[in-house]
């Protein structure tokens, strides 16, 4: 009866990381200077991709919808970001905070089932390359690549649901630069421990299954290419799989570190989910693929294309 007393939160006020204050303009360049690499980056590849028919195999498709990922996940908090360090306001509505947490999440899972995929496209060429065309065919690339984004947009709506049927009827301050579970959960005027139990499960346990499900692949990997005779072979296979590996654990870190420790850290809570959101985005397209000579190649020869074309 005293909860009918309370007034419904309508809008959140982000605060932003702490222990910042005079460092906005600092926070602004940085954020946009990431930002704009990130967009650069992963568009540039899925030029590369989309161009280039020797790119039409299963790793570059599922590269290349890791790079799709790559452009909308910063995009969930960076632009909101960017503009109160501008001066402009800090509030968010009740449904741009629901928002935030769904497309994070949402777009987080997606990111940890890709890793997955890649681990076993990886496996499938090293460990069965007579049969890899078999098994990576285009139905169950596309059942896989259907499957992730699916399998992600169930994972968000069930968190956002159990997050937002929640009352919210004061304080509103929202002790980070984006809404995110541990921090709007502090929030609920009602008991909580449903919903801390239920995120806590789920991205446990699909980031487990998936961390593990990779660690299999990888160790499969390892030792079929130690049984590689050819030097060359076995540095061409650590090398590809060296990128994936760097990758997934810039991943991994910051999503044990903010959603699995024990108890909670305003520092981590803050400062963890700026390297998930804004750095590791940007570092991807260079992990991954801008180092690989056929990757450059075929960025140079469309945009000597992409110049003729504006230039007849």
């Amino acid at each position: 009866m005293k909860m009918r007393n309370h007034t419904p939160v309508t809008e959140f006020l982000l605060m932003g990381i702490p222990h910042t204050e005079g460092l906005e303009n600092v926070l602004f360049v940085f954020f946009l200077a990431f930002y704009l690499l990130t967009l650069l980056g992963n568009l540039l590849i899925l030029l590369a991709i989309l161009t280039s028919s020797n790119f039409h195999t299963p790793m570059y498709f599922f590269l290349g919808n890791l790079s799709v990922f790559d452009i909308f996940f910063p995009s969930v908090s960076s632009p909101k970001m960017m503009l109160y360090l501008m001066g402009q306001s800090r509030t968010i509505s009740y449904q741009g905070c629901a928002s935030q947490v769904f497309f994070y999440h949402f777009l987080g899972c997606t990111e940890c089932f890709l890793y997955t995929v890649l681990a076993y496209d990886r496996f499938a060429a090293i460990c069965h390359p007579l049969r890899y065309t078999v098994i990576m065919n285009h139905r169950v690339c596309t059942i896989m690549a259907l499957g992730t984004w699916m399998g992600s947009c169930l994972h968000a709506s069930v968190l956002t649901f159990l997050i937002f049927k929640l009352p919210y009827c004061g304080p509103n301050e929202v002790d980070n630069f984006f809404c995110d579970i541990p921090v709007v959960l502090s929030l609920a005027c009602a008991d909580t421990s449903l919903a801390q139990m239920v995120s806590f499960t789920n991205v446990g346990v699909v980031s487990l299954i998936c961390f593990l499900l990779i660690l299999t692949s990888y160790t499969r990997i390892v030792i079929s290419i130690l049984k590689i005779s050819s030097s060359e072979g076995r540095h061409r296979a650590f090398s590809t799989c060296s990128a994936h590996l760097t990758s997934i654990l810039l991943f991994y870190g910051p999503v044990f570190l903010t959603y699995l420790q024990p108890a909670s850290s305003s520092w981590l809570d803050s400062v963890v989910p700026v390297l998930n959101n804004i750095v590791t985005p940007s570092l991807n397209p260079l992990i991954y693929t801008l180092r690989n000579k056929d990757v450059k190649l075929a960025l140079r020869k469309a945009l000597m294309q992409g110049v003729h074309t504006c230039g007849a």
